[in-house]
């Protein structure tokens, strides 16, 4: 029988991870890979590299394609050398012409923006879904099945307008099984640590210096760490943190997941890593509220998170009937 073919539409070094893991779990399909891409205007704006603030360019996709190379990935750039009789997504904010029309899985990455203004404007005038970043993720309505990180977040989606019969809670890859990161060779045990975001990179307002004076505040004597975000100035943002604390240990690199997981408190602003420490029962201090985010918390199922949606993939390929939901407890799909 011929092998089926399967693209993978990859994004940040974390979402083409996840796109990986899935992806091991389907090696009897041939798999390709390609970072993330756009039509039209949005093709012309990214190879201008006006946006390479966004996974369309930059730092993301500089990471994006090394990862591949790395891992000696078969990448297929914008899907266009052959034809697929699947397509994994990590965001609907943009679907690709070439795609339309085609077996569509979207799996959630992590955290998703907060319903603000231009999330209501979008929706309600139709207008790109990228103008209002990640709060409209799902909203695409082009793929089959949504593949999310918990109950919590089936809810979220639901009750923005997503189909229920769409969404499936199966966990997410680099979310699902966060005590593997507990046993490490990070150097530092107990302190606070700081993880900073690309809000200014990606054109929204940050008073960082105040940020920066609440993580004081809130390390006190504490030995405080800062790990900053990929896609941000880096040379920029170590000044403004030595200004204001010189005793301050910051890393441009290295495995975040692994700091966490040695930290006493974690401070962090709008990013997917406070699930991390959650889930490993760090102080957290966050812009979100903290019984919310529990409620969205990413299942931890030991990391069977790819599997589960591998399995979605199979019962796609093979045009079985639809999954009504996955046992978290199990790797079983039951069958309408």
């Amino acid at each position: 029988m011929k092998k089926q073919n399967i693209l993978f539409i990859c994004g940040s070094e974390n979402q083409t991870k996840m796109m990986h893991k899935i992806s091991l779990q389907l090696q009897f399909c041939n798999n390709y890979f390609t970072p993330f891409y756009g039509d039209g205007l949005v093709r012309i704006c990214a190879e201008n590299k006006l946006l390479d603030f966004s996974i369309l360019g930059g730092e993301f996709r500089k990471r994006s394609e090394k990862y591949l190379k790395d891992n000696k990935l078969k990448i297929d750039y914008r899907g266009e050398g052959n034809y697929y009789d699947l397509v994994f997504t990590c965001t609907d904010l943009i679907i690709q012409k070439n795609i339309k029309g085609k077996k569509i899985i979207l799996v959630q990455e992590g955290m998703t923006d907060p319903e603000d203004i231009m999330y209501y404007i979008v929706k309600y005038l139709k207008l790109p879904r990228y103008f209002a970043s990640t709060s409209t993720t799902g909203l695409s309505n082009y793929y089959k099945y949504f593949c999310v990180a918990s109950e919590g977040y089936k809810e979220l989606f639901i009750k923005k307008g997503v189909s229920p019969e769409k969404i499936i809670v199966t966990g997410i890859p680099n979310f699902d099984n966060v005590k593997e990161n507990i046993n490490n060779d990070f150097i530092y045990r107990d302190y606070v640590l700081v993880a900073t975001s690309d809000t200014r990179e990606t054109f929204k307002y940050e008073n960082r210096n105040k940020f920066i004076l609440e993580c004081k505040k809130i390390a006190g004597e504490q030995e405080i760490i800062f790990k900053l975000h990929p896609n941000e100035n880096h040379d920029k943002a170590e000044k403004e943190i030595k200004d204001l604390i010189p005793n301050a240990i910051v890393f441009k690199s290295g495995n975040i997941d692994n700091m966490i997981a040695n930290c006493s408190t974690l401070i962090t602003k709008y990013s997917s890593v406070v699930y991390i420490g959650l889930a490993l029962d760090k102080k957290v201090y966050s812009y979100f509220n903290t019984e919310e985010l529990k409620k969205l918390l990413p299942i931890q199922n030991n990391g069977t998170s790819a599997k589960k949606i591998a399995q979605v993939a199979i019962m796609l390929l093979n045009e079985q009937n639809d999954p009504k939901e996955i046992d978290s407890n199990t790797l079983l799909l039951s069958r309408s």
